[in-house]
Parts: C-alpha cells; structure tokens; sequence
C-alpha cells in the first residue's frame, strides 16, 4: 500500500476575517442561530454552544442555568482565539446577572469582549438616545414584571409591557412574525421613544424593519441588538441594511457622533 502525502497548493485562508463570535445559546431555541446568519455580514461567523434551561420560564428557572454558563463557552473553538462571546438569553441574563454572567464567561475566555442581550439594548438605547420606552415580550406578566423592574432600575422609563403569556421556550418560537407585528402596532405606547421586543427565541427579526416604519421610532429586538453589539465588538462598521435603523445608522460612528431617534425618518 502505498501512503502519500498531500501539500496544499493554496495558502490557508484565514476563515471570518471580519470576527468570530461565539454564542452560548439555551438548549430549547430554535431562532437565534437563524436570525444571526440573517444578521451578519458574511465575513463574520458564529459558533454556537448550547446550555440546559428549564421549563416553565420561570426567573427561578433561569437561574439554573448559571452553573453550566463556563462549560458552554469552554466548548466552542477551544484553543481558538474568539473576537467577542454572546450569551443569548434575554429574561436569563436578567435572572443571572450581567456582571455574573460575563465572569462566567471570562472563566473559560479570558480576556474577551463579552455581550449578552440587555447590555447590547442599554448600548442601543444609550446610542439612539432613547429614555421612554415599550416592552413586547412572550413572557407571563411574572417574568413581564422582573424584566421592567430591571429597565427602571438601570433609569428607563418603561412606559408599558406586554406579553404573550408562554411559559415554554420552545414554543415561543412558534409565534408567527406576523402576529409579532400586530402586537408590536397595538401595544406600542405613542408617547415611548421606541419598541423593544424581548426574547432571542422570537421571530421579530424578519418584521422589524416593517414595524419600524409603521411606527416612525426605533424598532430593537433581542437577536437584532446582540447582534449590533457583537459586531461593534468585533471592530465591523459596514452598515447592514433591512434590519432597522439601529444596524444601517450605528454601526460606524462613535456613538456620541451619531444621530439620535428623532431622525428616523431621514433613514426610512
């Protein structure tokens, strides 16, 4: 038997020049891997890991999941450098805890940028300016209650929550985006400075842009801002366009530099 060896003609490429991310996502979401990649420019990769979440949603349950957070991220890439790290779970890192959160991470990652969905929101929220806003969400009004406590606590103004009602994460998922949209339209306080809808597990990304130009204010959802933020991280700066005002104005300038909500219309 004859046993050769092959050398590669071409030089290694060098895969997601732009950045990799890796995301620690809850074992029961079926979106946010698909929302992503309609995120992300291409040049920008995703490596997921998964971790054990509990039903009902509950935040007594979210909480569980905070001991297997620094395996999840030791399990992607390991041995590889990664440009920023999400933890995708909106409701659970309000459960866990930010700083909490990131610690764990940095357990397995030390020394790389770390986002998750309510620092990614505070950070679009700071960027477009806005103070007042209205919370969609599939919570129950339990979890309804914690997450606009949390906003208030942090200094904004949450003018109304609302929610579906769904203890289970994978059904979530379930909910058709045009029902997103028609709830986004009706519960939307006119006097809110923009609409954030809340959950990695809901398809609102396909919708936003719509919602946004029925509302005239700025539109955020969980998956669209990780993704921001994530990518602001990783250096990227090239608008991307049919996901709001937040991804085609906010990605390039420094925050101080750019302009605020109340010029949504120039964007539309």
């Amino acid at each position: 038997m004859r046993n050769e060896r092959i050398e590669p003609h071409f030089a290694l490429e060098h895969l997601a020049p732009a950045g990799r991310i890796g995301v620690i996502t809850l074992a029961t979401d079926f979106n946010i891997e698909q929302d992503l990649r309609r995120l992300y420019p291409e040049t920008v990769h995703m490596f997921t890991s998964r971790v054990r979440n509990v039903n009902p949603l509950t935040i007594e349950n979210l909480r569980t999941m905070a001991p297997g957070i620094t395996a999840a991220a030791d399990a992607i890439l390991p041995g590889t450098r990664l440009d920023a790290m999400i933890y995708a779970c909106t409701s659970g890192t309000i459960a866990i805890g930010q700083a909490n959160i990131a610690a764990r991470i940095h357990q397995a990652c030390p020394g790389t940028a770390v986002t998750d969905p309510v620092t990614a929101v505070f950070a679009a929220l700071a960027t477009l300016r806005v103070k007042r806003l209205s919370i969609l969400t599939p919570y129950t009004d339990t979890v309804n209650h914690d997450v606009a406590a949390y906003f208030h606590q942090q200094g904004y103004e949450v003018t109304n929550i609302a929610g579906f009602g769904f203890e289970d994460d994978t059904a979530m998922t379930f909910i058709d985006p045009r029902d997103i949209k028609r709830a986004a339209l009706r519960i939307c306080d006119p006097n809110a400075d923009a609409l954030f809808i809340s959950c990695t597990a809901l398809r609102a990304t396909p919708v936003i842009a719509q919602i946004e130009a029925a509302l005239g204010k700025p539109v955020l959802s969980s998956n669209q801002v990780l993704a921001w933020h994530s990518l602001k991280l990783v250096g990227y700066a090239e608008p991307i366009h049919g996901f709001g005002l937040l991804m085609e104005r906010h990605l390039g300038a420094p925050a101080e530099t750019q302009p605020s909500c109340e010029h949504l219309s120039d964007a539309q």
